[in-house]
């Protein structure tokens, strides 16, 4: 896969490119993050991206010729283009999977007041962390590649993945460790047992249950299998 990320802060990339994520997926050849400098496609010797904006009102927009020529230096046949902008979709597991299937990436941080709006043709999906304020797209842009790249094949270990919150429309079953017994709290005894049959049912059940309290809108969404349908009947 390839990753082309075009921002006006590169910096903000490098730490995020050293984690154990994404350079695990570098080392491996599962995937090459290029981060491009915006700034380095605007003219002149102050290489200004941004301006004010046409009508007047408060802020400054980033002009559309530095993005569009550093969108054509990356763009090939087959590249998708994700713009990260409160306008778009929220993002979800499914994207993240969606975008995991996908050969090349290339994700756009706007900033400042957003861009100019003659970038939008040029984009292929818009896309939003939630509704909230954020001062750029560079944070959603990271989250995003985090959630894909663990998707890729030999990033990490499926077994990993499979139980995660999310995957099977469900949160993740409550997990332990070392000691059992710590203040008088001890781990719930099934754990401790060593029948893995019984684990996974007690597994299954309280994802359910954990689901069904904390984010009633997913488990009303989730369509329940007969094997959990009997679990959360035989729940006291």
């Amino acid at each position: 896969m390839q990753i082309s990320v075009l921002t006006m802060f590169p910096e903000m990339f490098g730490d995020f490119c050293a984690g154990p994520i994404a350079s695990r997926a570098s080392q491996k050849n599962i995937a090459r993050i290029q981060v491009v400098d915006i700034r380095s496609f605007a003219p002149g010797s102050y290489r200004r991206i941004d301006d004010s904006p046409y009508g007047g009102g408060a802020g400054m927009i980033i002009r559309c010729q530095p993005v569009l020529d550093a969108l054509d230096s990356v763009r090939r046949e087959g590249s998708h283009v994700v713009y990260f902008t409160p306008a778009g979709k929220t993002y979800t597991q499914k994207d993240a999977h969606r975008f995991a299937e996908m050969k090349d990436l290339i994700f756009l941080c706007g900033h400042y007041e957003g861009i100019d709006a003659r970038i939008y043709s040029s984009v292929d999906e818009m896309i939003s962390m939630g509704d909230y304020i954020l001062s750029g797209g560079e944070i959603p842009c990271m989250a995003v590649m985090d959630s894909v790249l663990r998707l890729l094949p030999g990033c990490l270990r499926d077994e990993s993945i499979r139980g995660e919150s999310f995957e099977n429309g469900l949160l993740e079953y409550p997990q332990y460790t070392r000691p059992a017994d710590y203040r008088g709290e001890r781990v719930p005894e099934v754990l401790l047992s060593g029948n893995h049959e019984e684990i996974r049912r007690w597994r299954l059940l309280q994802s359910l249950l954990l689901t069904r309290k904390l984010r009633p809108d997913l488990f009303s969404a989730h369509q329940l299998t007969e094997e959990e349908k009997r679990l959360l009947v035989q729940e006291p």
